[in-house]
């Protein structure tokens, strides 16, 4: 009998489903809906809320997709893994009932809140025990909530991140992980626990905040009313959970000091792994606690995200080519470009404050123009370019905390399966980028396996994980990425000097 696993992955783009066959490490059926990037309801500028239950509906119509695709039988699904977008806030009252549709990561109202937190708290406080500004978290959110819908708040029984919700809806039980109360920056990370003191300050009652258990343990069974809306049997439990960029290194096997993992989909990260609770002074770059921390053996993963990634991509090919032009093509035009885009930049800041900003809204911006020479295949072409330019930006704030950047792994997929991006990416950060066939989804699906004990150690859990490519920077590229580097750094300089 098969031993399968099941990883769902809770974007703000697509619910993504992967059925694993445990023994072999690889994927027998997948799916990921809608076809269409989800809706991002935006009431006022610069805000940003989803539906919880579209994340749900998706939930059982990929489950559903997925388990008839493999033909599964009764007694092989052993373990479900989550994996969700981070940073979200997600209220529900004490039979269970959503309050209101939830604040997601690019939601930028919460700002000067948690600006306002990061100086009364003092910045001794927050850096050395939060790691981190207040800044535009979960935590500040919440607060947010209690401000301006106190009504609305006081019917709160409890907070989740998106994929608590899910977790919710799929075992009736409210928990969280130690690794979502830091990226919520409720952890104190001297104490090993919640802060009591941002708690105290921000007014909030701690019985909110749910019950935390480990990442990789076994955190409820489906019920038999959710069972039955996914197609599948009862009583199989939850082992996994955890944020998508901890996630996305944990897929790539990013658990070790000094490796790092990279994505690029609608926001583009780098996320470093490191034994010390380092912080950046300016908190540009954000400190979490990884997957596979424990207090003995202590992991913490450094973020650099950068919002404005595969969206201006996606932007890119809604208003240059509607729906006649594909990303295949958009690579292709962008690559009859030379390196440099004949002098055109792009700044890619144009989904709500950015944290690398130190959560300034700077929006994005065109430099450089010139209609006698340039046409949409260099706007294609800097619109890549920028994207790996507010990388490597992310990237030199994490050198400057002790991160050593050698080589980077990532999945083959988003704006990695674009040649001239990986090319671009690898030049100008001189760096080795490893592509591996999995994501999201798969990783939820391993992290499951770690969970329920079907794997003796976490190496055993990436059996199958392949690595498709190996792609390495040479010296001319390397050069004339970094001029390219050197001319965005200046004007966002100018840029920020305006702000």
């Amino acid at each position: 009998m098969r031993r399968l696993l099941i990883g769902y992955d809770i974007g703000s783009s697509s619910v993504k489903t992967t059925l694993l066959d445990a023994d072999t490490g690889k994927v027998v059926a997948t799916e990921s809906l809608p076809k269409e990037e989800m809706a991002i309801h935006s009431p006022q500028k610069n805000w940003a809320e989803q539906d919880p239950m579209t994340w749900w509906k998706y939930v059982i119509e990929t489950t559903h997709a997925v388990t008839k695709m493999a033909d599964i039988k009764n007694g092989e699904l052993k373990a479900i893994g989550i994996s969700y977008q981070m940073h979200g806030l997600v209220v529900v009252d004490k039979d269970q009932i959503i309050l209101r549709e939830s604040i997601i990561w690019c939601d930028s109202r919460a700002v000067e809140i948690g600006n306002k937190a990061f100086n009364e708290l003092g910045e001794e406080y927050c850096l050395k025990n939060l790691l981190n500004s207040p800044g535009n978290f979960t935590a500040s959110k919440l607060k947010w909530i209690k401000e301006n819908e106190p009504s609305l708040y006081s019917k709160i029984h409890k907070i989740m991140l998106p994929g608590d919700f899910i977790a919710m809806k799929l075992t009736g039980e409210i928990l969280t992980s130690e690794t979502g109360l830091s990226e919520g920056i409720f952890w104190d990370f001297k104490s090993n626990g919640i802060s009591e003191k941002l708690l105290s300050h921000y007014g909030i009652d701690s019985s909110l905040i749910p019950e935390a258990v480990p990442s990789f343990s076994f955190q409820g069974k489906v019920t038999q009313e959710a069972a039955q809306l996914l197609g599948i049997e009862a009583g199989v439990p939850i082992a996994y959970r955890s944020g998508d960029q901890p996630n996305n290194a944990f897929s790539l096997n990013v658990l070790k000091v000094g490796e790092i993992a990279t994505t690029a989909g609608t926001s583009g990260t780098v996320f470093g792994v490191i034994d010390q609770p380092v912080y950046d002074p300016k908190s540009r770059v954000n400190s979490f606690v990884h997957v596979n921390h424990r207090p003995e053996n202590p992991s913490y993963g450094v973020l650099a995200c950068i919002n404005g990634t595969g969206i201006l991509n996606s932007w890119m090919k809604k208003n240059l080519g509607n729906s006649s032009l594909d990303y295949e093509e958009m690579n292709n035009l962008a690559s009859e470009i030379p390196i440099g885009s004949e002098g055109l930049s792009i700044i890619p800041f144009g989904n709500g404050a950015e944290r690398i900003m130190e959560n300034q809204p700077v929006d994005a911006h065109l430099n450089g123009l010139n209609f006698l020479k340039h046409d949409r295949r260099h706007l294609l072409r800097a619109a890549q370019e920028g994207i790996v330019c507010s990388l490597t930006y992310g990237f030199s704030i994490m050198k400057n905390m002790g991160l050593n950047l050698k080589t980077v792994k990532a999945g083959n997929a988003n704006m990695f399966l674009s040649p001239l991006f990986r090319k671009a990416f690898v030049n100008m950060n001189d760096v080795d980028l490893e592509l591996y066939d999995t994501d999201g989804s798969q990783g939820a699906a391993r992290g499951a396996g770690i969970g329920i004990g079907l794997y003796g150690n976490e190496e055993d859990a990436f059996h199958g994980l392949e690595r498709l490519a190996l792609i390495t920077p040479n010296a001319s590229d390397t050069q004339a990425y970094q001029e390219v580097y050197s001319t965005w750094n200046q004007y966002l300089n100018k840029l920020k000097n305006n702000l």
